[in-house]
């Protein structure tokens, strides 16, 4: 008999139907109840064993963690909880669970302790939730992009260049670790290496995808990036996921909109196909804030702060206004500020960013025009000559979620903001060729996968969002 996912079961119950289910269990009470859950959803399904029909010793193999098979007929529950259960009528247990060595028992663990057994985690009811909502938020990342009419766009996580020029970089090579050739100055001899030359993990898409989008006119990327920043945080992780559009013809005004536009349908499409989920998920961050001081408390639901993007339209607001702002709030005025805001040309921190957007504007922002000083080298410089046409989106809780700009379309200037950050033109020759060769206006940006799961499943640190996290001194799994 072909086996039913308990998802299709719980959404249209049959009463009546023989079906098949597999899947671990998660609670056998009362040697009669077994709670058994296969993945699909939320939701355990109730399988009710007559223990007098089936031997002592097959029903002492159910244990907290064990895979079963289970046939029998739905019929309707007697009991509180769920509207269908199955009469076991046969009962197979596929893999056994030791109970005094398995780490998940039926009770509340920490995500301190899951992180330690990340292979396991997404048993758990938490890491179910946020694995399918991940999952649904990736699928509507490609639903978006093709329904805009763009391309998806594979770039290169082996590079030789830098595109942030930040430095964060591992190395790729298979030179040996101890004894690399040598030039006679002494440097490393990268000629011997496999690529002949030093390259990397990218850190971004976004250089090659411009060249997409010169020749295709709308690109996407989505795929890994890596940074080598030592920074143990709840919001940083080595190896993370980013979503990198880049549109020709574009210019900064039509690169928000773009923003505002995607970040809604993947709101959207998560509160409209993850409900089950996302109300465990509410309710989880419910209790959370509960233990936390009144003041640090959000005071939005999960369901209620999604809600509250989708249906607010995001202001615009230079990083002028937004200094004035600051510089005139009361947290500033009154030194709450961790990093206080003293003149223009601040680089804004995550306090500064979710003010504006939680206390001031009281919705999701878009900031734009940031200095030239605090931003990359391919951003298009406007005429004051002292701000680009950069672009940031805030979210409440988070601060920062997308990043972008119009890009440098100018041969002439791009080379000489190029070489003013110390990077040798004729390293980038292929990027500068598209500014050479049919140049035009062009835009894009960037947002970081797991920030914006993060936001849509109300976890409090990045490293619960990603299956298995890279950070420094952790690369487990």
């Amino acid at each position: 008999m072909p086996t039913s996912s308990i998802s299709d079961i719980l959404r249209q119950p049959k009463v009546g139907d023989t079906v098949t289910v597999k899947g671990w269990v998660r609670t056998f009470r009362s040697n009669r109840f077994i709670a058994l859950n296969d993945g699909s959803c939320q939701g355990n399904l109730q399988a009710v064993v007559d223990f007098e029909a089936f031997p002592e010793a097959l029903l002492k193999r159910v244990t907290t963690g064990a895979s079963l098979s289970i046939t029998g007929e739905l019929v309707a529950s007697q009991g509180a909880g769920q509207t269908v259960e199955i009469a076991v009528q046969k009962l197979e247990v596929l893999g056994d669970c030791p109970t005094d060595s398995y780490p998940l028992q039926p009770k509340r663990h920490s995500l301190e302790f899951l992180r330690e057994i990340a292979h396991l985690r997404m048993r758990t009811n938490t890491f179910g939730a946020v694995m399918r909502v991940r999952h649904a938020a990736a699928f509507a990342v490609h639903q978006f992009f093709n329904d805009q009419g763009f391309f998806y766009l594979n770039t290169p996580i082996i590079t030789a260049s830098d595109a942030e020029g930040a430095g964060e970089l591992f190395r790729v090579t298979t030179l040996p670790a101890d004894g690399a050739p040598k030039k006679e100055d002494g440097t490393t001899d990268f000629s011997e290496d496999f690529f002949e030359k030093p390259t990397n993990l990218t850190v971004s898409g976004q250089l090659e995808g411009e060249l997409g989008a010169m020749a295709l006119g709308k690109i996407y990327t989505f795929g890994p990036t890596f940074r080598a920043e030592n920074s143990n945080t709840t919001r940083h992780l080595s190896e993370f996921w980013m979503i990198e559009p880049e549109m020709a013809f574009f210019d900064l005004h039509d690169n928000m909109e773009l923003a505002e536009a995607f970040c809604k349908h993947i709101i959207k499409y998560v509160l409209t196909n993850c409900q089950e989920d996302l109300a465990f998920l509410d309710q989880r961050l419910e209790q959370e804030e509960k233990s936390k001081p009144q003041d640090q408390r959000s005071g939005q639901g999960l369901i209620e702060k999604l809600q509250f993007v989708l249906d607010n339209p995001f202001v615009r607001c230079t990083y002028t206004e937004a200094i004035d702002i600051l510089k005139d709030s009361k947290p500033n005025k009154k030194g709450q500020f961790k990093y206080p805001i003293e003149e223009w040309g601040a680089d804004l921190q995550s306090e500064h960013e979710r003010f504006l957007v939680e206390k001031h504007f009281k919705s999701p922002v878009i900031l734009f025009d940031y200095p030239a000083k605090i931003k990359a080298f391919y951003m298009r410089l406007n005429e004051d000559g002292k701000t680009v046409r950069a672009m940031d989106v805030l979210f409440p809780g988070i601060g920062e979620i997308v990043g972008g700009s119009q890009r440098e379309e100018r041969y002439d200037v791009l080379v000489e903001k190029m070489q003013a950050v110390g990077i040798e033109p004729e390293h980038l020759e292929w990027y500068l060729d598209t500014r050479k060769f049919g140049t035009c206006v062009h835009s894009g940006f960037g947002l970081g996968f797991e920030r914006m799961v993060q936001f849509v499943t109300g976890m409090g640190n990045i490293r619960d969002v990603i299956p298995f996290p890279r950070t420094p001194g952790n690369a487990e799994f």
